[in-house]
């Protein structure tokens, strides 16, 4: 049976880490064109800058939701055999799954957090036709990384489950003879 401390644990961050990346996208940085009145340049001012931090927290909770996963089931690989079966072919493939989509949600979050923290400092003459880019994160970024934390969050709970089935019902071979009988050609 999976652990319930385990699957409420891991839920709980998984749920943290969707907040904050919710929270990040409703709150990464927006920039506005402001000019120099006395010496007529244009330069680029930001608003708040915390959706970088939500992005790295969101980034770093569901990291450790993983490993705990991963720890608990010890990373699929190590530990028990697990019984063959249908238990162990679900895990198997939601194991791969639970990675993808995790290596995609951390890379979203990685990278909306960088881009975000991302200021241009340059200034440029006033001209009319040409004002300073003021790059950020675009719309989207850190809600594609909600997303996949959300995917991640159910895919990692299932994997668990469905680990925790085939581990716990496995009955290794105990006794008997292995090879085969040849009494009967004597």
């Amino acid at each position: 049976m999976a652990s319930k401390l385990v699957l409420i644990i891991v839920f709980v961050f998984d749920l943290i880490a969707f907040g904050l990346a919710v929270a990040a996208e409703q709150r990464r940085s927006t920039a506005k064109i402001v000019l120099d009145s006395e010496a007529n340049y244009n330069y680029c001012v930001y608003n708040s800058d915390i959706a970088t931090g939500y992005g790295v927290g969101a980034f770093l909770f569901l990291m450790v939701s993983q490993i705990l996963i991963m720890v608990a089931s010890r990373c699929f690989c190590c530990g028990k055999p697990l019984k063959p079966g249908g238990s162990r072919a679900c895990a198997v493939i939601l194991f791969i799954i639970c990675w993808v989509f995790f290596v995609i949600a951390e890379v979203c979050l990685l990278a909306g957090s960088v881009e975000n923290a991302y200021h241009t400092k340059y200034r440029t003459l006033f001209v009319k036709d040409n004002p300073p880019s003021c790059e950020t994160v675009r719309k989207g970024v850190f809600a594609a990384g909600a997303a996949f934390v959300f995917f991640t969050a159910i895919i990692s709970e299932f994997y668990y489950i469905n680990y925790s089935s085939a581990r716990e019902s496995f009955q290794p071979y105990l006794g008997g003879e292995t090879g085969v009988g040849m009494g009967a050609y004597k």
